[in-house]
C-alpha cells in the first residue's frame, strides 16, 4: 500500500474503472455502483460494498467541491486484496445529504490505507480549477490526466 499511496493515482485505477455519464437514485445507490466497480476490479468482495453503505449510513462521505469519496469501515478491511480506486461521473448530481456530488471517487486499502489515498484526493480537490475539471470530465483520459503525477494534473 504504502508505494500505491505515493505512486501516481493513476495505478490505483484499473481499465474499465473510470465510468461517467451515470445515474443514480440517491447517495447510497451511488455507492453501491462504486462499491460494484471496485469489485468488478478484483480489488475487493461484494463484504467490502456492504461495509462502504454501512460507512454512509453513519457519516457522509461527501467531501466538498462536487465530489464524494466512499470506503468502507475498518470491519471491511478484510475484504480488501488490493488498494483501488474507481471514479464514477453523474453529470446531473447526486443529491448527498443535502450536498449536490457529480464525482463519486470510490477507494479500497487494507488497513490504515484509507487515510494516505484520501489525502492525495485532498490535494487536487484544494485546486479548485482541478475539482471544476473533475467534474467536467466526460472522457475516461480527462480522469486519468488529473491522476497522473507526471503531468502534475495539467
Amino acid at each position: 500500500m504504502a508505494g500505491a499511496a505515493r505512486g501516481p493515482l493513476t495505478e490505483l485505477l484499473g481499465e474499465s474503472s473510470i465510468r461517467l455519464g451515470l445515474t443514480a437514485d440517491d447517495r447510497f445507490d451511488a455507492v453501491r455502483q462504486c462499491g460494484e466497480a471496485l469489485v468488478a476490479s478484483g480489488a475487493v468482495t461484494e463484504t467490502y460494498v456492504e461495509a462502504m453503505l454501512e460507512r454512509e449510513h453513519s457519516v457522509s462521505t461527501y467531501i466538498g467541491e462536487g465530489v464524494a469519496i466512499p470506503h468502507g469501515t475498518l470491519a471491511g478491511k478484510d475484504s480488501v486484496s488490493r488498494s483501488a480506486m474507481v471514479v464514477l461521473g453523474f453529470p446531473d448530481g447526486v443529491d448527498w445529504a443535502g450536498q449536490r456530488a457529480q464525482v463519486c471517487i470510490g477507494i479500497a486499502a487494507p488497513a490504515g490505507g484509507h487515510v494516505a489515498l484520501v489525502a492525495r484526493l485532498a490535494e487536487i480537490l484544494l485546486d479548485p480549477d482541478l475539482a471544476a475539471r473533475l467534474r467536467a470530465a466526460r472522457r475516461p483520459e480527462e480522469i486519468t490526466k488529473l491522476f497522473s503525477a507526471d503531468s502534475g494534473g495539467r
